[in-house]
């Protein structure tokens, strides 16, 4: 892959994990079946273009790669879950930023887990985030959906974050494909049970909004994101991912007419700024990229 087609490939991976919200939005269902059908359409989709390339390589799943493989998979459960509860409870765009605080978890639990020195700029970092997600929410009342969809969205990037340091920890590491395979084959299997009730009265165009969050938000994008790390920096990865909230709030305000106040843009102003100022510190202080599972 040339660096021109990589790039090219980032930017359709973003833009599919942008629409992760909106098409959640349009399938109306709870919270368990979006997941569940997510996941669902995502393991067929892999699936399929396993069988089809015939290059996966595929490690052997010993005690310590099946621990890591199933807290994953839990991880990645109720990193979804939480998301798509902030999207019912306060909309695409809300929902969108308040995930978008990962980075901030991330420095943290690195510190807290790897005992890596956070530095001042990082707690600056931090404080930038923090104060773009009170500018987020209108009304900070814990009765308000609003606000409990924001902490939704926030616990979302809090499960997120672990998900990464998951990725990046150990030894003796899955492949992507292979690990998004047995993550997402796992949320399958554990929310079923949740599913399974509302189902049969899910509607056939909520059935094709799951499809195309399970293919395309998922399984496409997420192999877009591998392919493109292939000719492409981790950092100008991380800096395309700046966009995500961008393309999250305009898909939201063409189809749903969830136009942002100035309060909102200004915190989500600060927010991306915030992420593009946290991959772009100097080489010495990046630490190690993680595997993304949008």
């Amino acid at each position: 892959m040339t660096q021109r087609s990589a790039i090219g490939a980032l930017h359709c991976a973003v833009l599919l994990f942008g629409l992760t919200g909106v098409l959640g939005k349009l399938a109306d269902s709870s919270p368990a079946i979006i997941v569940f059908g997510r996941a669902a359409f995502a393991v067929l989709a892999l699936s399929l273009c396993a069988g089809l390339l015939g290059r996966v390589s595929w490690q052997p799943l010993n005690h310590a790669n099946c621990y890591r493989l199933t807290l994953g998979g839990l991880l990645l459960a109720g990193h979804w879950m939480s998301f798509f509860i902030a999207v019912n409870g306060a909309g695409v765009a809300i929902a969108t930023l308040g995930f978008a605080s990962f980075p901030a978890f991330t420095v943290l639990l690195e510190g807290l887990i790897f005992r890596e020195r956070i530095r001042h700029s990082e707690i600056g970092l931090i404080a930038l985030v923090s104060l773009g997600l009170l500018l987020v929410t209108p009304d900070f009342d814990l009765a308000s959906t609003a606000t409990s969809g924001l902490l939704w969205a926030v616990l979302s990037g809090l499960l997120f974050a672990l998900l990464s340091l998951v990725n990046r920890s150990g030894v003796g590491k899955l492949t992507p494909a292979q690990a998004a395979l047995g993550q997402n084959l796992l949320v399958t299997c554990c929310l079923l049970p949740f599913a399974a009730p509302g189902l049969p009265d899910l509607p056939a165009l909520s059935w094709l909004w799951l499809a195309l969050l399970g293919v395309f938000c998922t399984a496409v994008g997420h192999w877009l994101f591998v392919a493109s790390l292939s000719a492409l920096k981790a950092r100008t990865a991380a800096v395309a991912f700046a966009l995500e909230p961008v393309y999250g709030i305009s898909f939201a305000w063409l189809i749903f007419a969830q136009a942002p106040s100035l309060r909102m843009l200004v915190g989500a102003a600060l927010i991306m700024l915030a992420i593009l100022l946290s991959v772009l510190r100097p080489a010495h202080s990046a630490r190690p990229s993680a595997a993304v599972q949008e």
